[in-house]
């Protein structure tokens, strides 16, 4: 998106630059297609709230900086939600659900595999439980130096204490859709692997086709519609998980993968170290 915004700018850089050279000497002409290229990018710049380019890649570079290590300032505050959720553990409730969507997907993949390793849950406590949505793990875990994030991977998947459910679509294209973040990380143990159930928010048959018709254009916010009501819900519906009266367990009991589910490994790192 950038590219062609760059390429759009230059064009009309060129453009304005030949026209002015028309009438007025070279050393006016460039400085007007040099302005008239700023201009552009700067507009650009300014309707972001619509193509969200920007938005999006300052999100990656954030990763990207540190080549998928988490920085100190990032694992004090995955730290701090754990100890939350260790909190709502011993309380007197049925079932913890933890929610990750988008970047907070490998970030709450992260925060429960701490968890784990440092306590044994009680079996006679709330169940935990884990809902991925639109995730972008490998935006992450692909990355040179996301050791930990793989190790996380290959520890949670093989925990029997918790149930972890994945929902993608293909019509998001904000996401690693129907993607198993363990599988195509690299990090999928040879035996022993129980979790993500990998399944499709199925936007085309969970939305009517008048509603779907109206954001299916609107990217980012088809991004979002993991957490907003469906008008024709199907297996997934996010009111229904978190404010009804089933468990996640419970809910998906049986349930099959999605029959394009994604699982080979396709990560160029697959190093694993754990904390």
């Amino acid at each position: 998106m950038l590219s062609l915004q760059m390429l759009l700018a230059i064009g009309l850089g060129l453009i304005i630059g030949a026209a002015v050279d028309a009438f007025a000497p070279l050393w006016l002409a460039i400085p007007a297609g040099l302005a008239a290229l700023g201009w552009l990018m700067h507009w650009f710049r300014r309707l972001d709230n619509r193509f969200f380019a920007y938005y999006l890649l300052h999100d990656y570079a954030f990763s990207a900086q540190f080549y998928g290590a988490n920085p100190p300032a990032l694992q004090a505050r995955m730290q701090a939600f754990g100890a939350q959720i260790f909190k709502a553990l011993n309380g007197d409730v049925d079932e913890v659900l933890v929610v990750g969507h988008s970047s907070g997907a490998h970030l709450a993949v992260s925060v429960l595999a701490d968890l784990l390793r440092r306590h044994d849950l009680d079996p006679k406590g709330p169940k935990l439980a884990f809902l991925t949505l639109g995730h972008v793990v490998p935006m992450v875990s692909f990355l040179p130096k996301a050791d930990q994030l793989r190790a996380d991977l290959n520890y949670l998947c093989q925990q029997d204490c918790l149930t972890w459910v994945d929902v993608t679509a293909p019509g998001d294209g904000c996401t690693f859709a129907l993607c198993d973040p363990v599988g195509v990380s690299g990090v999928a143990p040879q035996t022993g692997q129980i979790w993500p159930l990998v399944i499709s928010a199925a936007f085309t048959q969970s939305l009517s086709p008048e509603f779907y018709a109206s954001i299916k254009r609107r990217y980012f916010r088809l991004h979002f519609q993991y957490l907003c009501a469906f008008d024709r819900p199907q297996d997934y519906d996010y009111f229904q998980i978190t404010a009804g009266p089933m468990t996640l367990a419970s809910r998906f009991e049986g349930r099959a993968p999605s029959p394009s589910l994604i699982a080979e490994a396709h990560s160029p790192h697959t190093t694993m170290h754990a904390p």
